[in-house]
């Protein structure tokens, strides 16, 4: 029985993310008939009232036929030279497509670490907000031509996921040059499409090992982490080709639906769970586990009983259970030098803290934190 599909169709606001494969050719350089379909679909979306931000790949595979170059390079340097030179051709084609409908585009360009940062993470959503506002197109691309570890594992994916939660997205499109999730890979005939995921049992037995592509960076695991991180912030994912693009906006029954999981959580906390980058780890007994993570309350240094890593106070760290797993994330309030001689105790006024510094201070506020 088919999904139920008008979370999709009905968005007020969404993100659409469009892999490298669906708007170049194999070889490299832009496909110019796959990208003006994609545009047209989605001018017309937004002239209907629709917001819509663009995540779109393609700069480093637009920048290879002027470069001369027949595959994909390999070294950071030559795929930002690429990035460089696709950049502003992959801009060029948006603008007069959209530009054709009466619909402005703005570029915005971000990297991981612009989503790590607090104060860069606040000022992109102000400046995306703005621009919906004025009813402007944003079209999001990562700084290849910056970027380091970014560039090598097709974040724009997870890049996707993390503006969806940045907007406050209402759904995201991934759009790639597979169709939906298979159980195995798509030309096995034995593989079957997963019209829906409500959870993580419904991935039992799928293989994505062996999807990929020749041109981009992501894969079908990387579609599925990115769905995840969504789905828990309370955002629906549809996953399909760009050629069913527009199927897959009129809420038919195209892809694989990915169902919400989780409800939105409050800005700052969601920042805290997906994109702040961590500095180090506090490991905790399991009395404090059990404070923390099931009575949400604030942590002290007397459930702490490691203190890994060097970081500053304010900086982001994980908090451990005694086994190695991740269980929560937070600002700490205490640099880690400062911090290890206060493992273990019960803060009285003046023990063990240097002269001057506060007494007495939660090692992570409630307010901070984000059970994970």
């Amino acid at each position: 029985m088919p999904v139920d599909r008008s979370a999709i169709r009905d968005a007020h606001r969404i993100v659409v993310k469009v892999g490298s494969s669906s708007l170049t050719r194999p070889a490299g350089g832009l496909d110019g008939y796959q990208l003006q379909a994609l545009a047209n679909l989605l001018a017309k979306k937004a002239l209907a009232g629709t917001q819509v931000v663009l995540v779109s790949s393609g700069a480093i595979a637009a920048g290879m036929v002027p470069l001369g170059l027949t595959r994909r390079p390999k070294d950071l340097a030559t795929q930002q030279a690429a990035a460089s030179t696709g950049m502003g051709a992959l801009m060029t084609a948006y603008t007069r497509v959209f530009t054709m409908h009466g619909v402005q585009v703005g570029q915005v360009l971000l990297t991981a670490d612009d989503m790590h940062r607090r104060s860069h993470y606040v000022n992109a959503s102000r400046t995306l907000e703005r621009l919906l506002e004025l009813e402007v197109v944003p079209i999001i691309n990562e700084n290849d031509t910056v970027a380091t570890d970014e560039i090598r594992f097709g974040d724009n994916d997870r890049l996707a996921a993390l503006v969806a939660h940045l907007v406050d997205a209402d759904a995201m499109v991934l759009l790639s040059d597979v169709d939906a999730l298979y159980t195995g890979h798509p030309s096995d005939p034995e593989s079957r499409r997963v019209p829906v995921v409500r959870g993580p049992g419904d991935l039992t037995g799928v293989d994505v090992s062996r999807v990929g592509s020749a041109v981009g960076t992501g894969g079908m695991q990387t579609k599925l982490e990115a769905a995840r991180m969504a789905v828990a912030e309370g955002i629906p994912v549809l996953l399909t080709s760009a050629a069913q693009a527009g199927l897959a906006l009129a809420g038919e029954d195209v892809g694989t639906l990915f169902t919400p999981i989780g409800t939105k959580s409050p800005a700052r906390r969601r920042w805290l769970a997906h994109a702040s980058h961590s500095s180090g780890r506090v490991v905790l007994d399991d009395g404090a586990v059990e404070a923390v993570v099931r009575r949400q309350t604030s942590l002290l240094p007397v459930g702490i009983t490691r203190v890994e890593g060097r970081f500053t106070a304010g900086d982001t760290v994980d908090l451990v259970d005694p086994r190695g797993t991740v269980v929560a994330r937070g600002l700490v309030s205490y640099d880690a030098e400062e911090l290890r001689p206060l493992v273990g105790q019960r803060l009285e006024r003046g023990a063990g803290l240097r002269a001057g510094a506060p007494a007495s201070r939660p090692v992570v506020r409630r307010d901070d934190l984000v059970v994970l």
